[in-house]
């Protein structure tokens, strides 16, 4: 995001945002749009169960939205600022180039970003370079974000993420992934962690091993009870103080090497600082700190065409089928069901820490988006 972004398409969106939150004016585009491009995923961790219900059963794939009704739904969607690929396993699928280019013909969004398991490091690498030819072709400038997973070093990796050789897939993952991103300006390799109870105590470790392979960008989340992850009953989340302790740490050490940096990771990483500030008080005080903004900045597109205000409500809050609606996303968009989840999440019913919808959030709250540009104009 650079300043004439946010000046032409982020501020005039979150105005709006406000009004539609007040019932002033019909829901607008969201500027966020998250796609689950599958259900199928080869990893069984200890924090997600969409691996097991594959595993359980292969044939939910089968329900994955083919790319023609993809570009249907696109056709009516509008235009994006953020395009999120999402899954199951996003590299699953080897017409990502293809969904991606849709989404370039027909959202025409300014920022890209999918994670990966990074199991099969020669698919990543192969529709990585694909997915970047495409992007180029609509526009050279907008960024591509591929953040693979990294939830422990060796073992460890491999036994949360349940997948054995996992962790040497990762490092053959970055080590062509790097290559990649020293060829490609826009290109950005990114690390994730998703803090749990059964890595909070090796995060330091972590991050050693990050920093030692030199990658500019490395962000982590706290581990969550999603619908979308069906583990809800999981104990998977740190307490409060663990995670207050544990990301102040994490946020002293990005102020200290945000200096130097490409644009685009100061910008995200001073808005994660403020996204860390915000998540704790959140766990700590079980509340919406700020006004969420969930289905109407955001939304969630699941792989059978489910459309969610989050991926956190997810089945269980879901604002319509896309199939049921002839792919008609408007229609979905503004119907009465998608009134009701949004007065649900206006009368504050739910507060959770969850950084896509938190980044919104942030956006469209002075007081947040002013530290974060406090932080950037001290990075």
């Amino acid at each position: 995001m650079n300043a004439k972004d946010y000046l032409r398409y982020i501020l005039p969106k979150t105005i709006a945002y406000h009004a539609v939150r007040r019932g002033l004016i019909p829901p607008v585009t969201p500027m966020t749009l998250t796609f689950s491009i599958t259900a199928a995923c080869q990893s069984l961790c200890r924090t997600c169960n969409i691996g097991q219900k594959f595993r359980e059963d292969p044939g939910r794939r089968e329900r994955d939205l083919t790319l023609e009704e993809i570009e249907r739904i696109f056709r009516r969607v509008g235009r994006v600022y953020f395009f999120n690929i999402s899954g199951g396993e996003p590299f699953l699928r080897k017409d990502l180039p293809q969904i991606i280019e849709l989404a370039c013909r027909h959202l025409r969004p300014r920022i890209i970003h999918t994670p990966t398991n990074a199991i099969d490091s020669e698919q990543v690498r192969d529709l990585t370079r694909e997915s970047l030819a495409v992007i180029r072709r609509y526009d050279p400038q907008v960024p591509f974000t591929v953040k693979p997973s990294i939830d422990g070093v060796g073992e460890r990796h491999d036994a949360i993420r349940g997948a054995p050789g996992n962790f040497a897939a990762l490092q053959r993952t970055i080590a062509d992934l790097k290559v990649i991103e020293a060829e490609d300006p826009h290109f950005h390799l990114e690390l994730g962690t998703v803090i749990s109870n059964f890595n909070a105590e090796h995060l330091s470790e972590i991050e050693e091993f990050v920093h030692a392979q030199g990658i500019q960008s490395y962000r982590n989340e706290i581990a969550e009870q999603r619908a979308e992850f069906f583990n809800q009953n999981d104990p998977i989340t740190p307490d409060a103080a663990t995670y207050e302790k544990l990301v102040m740490q994490f946020a002293e050490k990005i102020r200290r090497h945000t200096r130097g940096k490409h644009r685009l990771t100061r910008v995200s990483e001073s808005l994660r600082l403020a996204y860390y500030e915000l998540a704790v008080r959140i766990m700590r005080e079980q509340r919406q700190v700020v006004p969420c903004y969930a289905g109407i900045s955001n939304v969630h597109i699941n792989f059978d065409g489910g459309v969610w205000p989050c991926c956190v409500l997810g089945y269980g809050q879901e604002m319509g089928s896309l199939r049921d609606s002839d792919y008609d996303f408007q229609k979905v968009w503004h119907s009465d069901r998608a009134r009701d989840v949004r007065k649900f999440i206006g009368a504050k019913k739910c507060a959770c820490p969850l950084a896509n919808q938190a980044y919104s959030n942030i956006l469209c709250s002075p007081a947040y988006l002013f530290r974060a540009l406090r932080n950037l104009l001290e990075s």
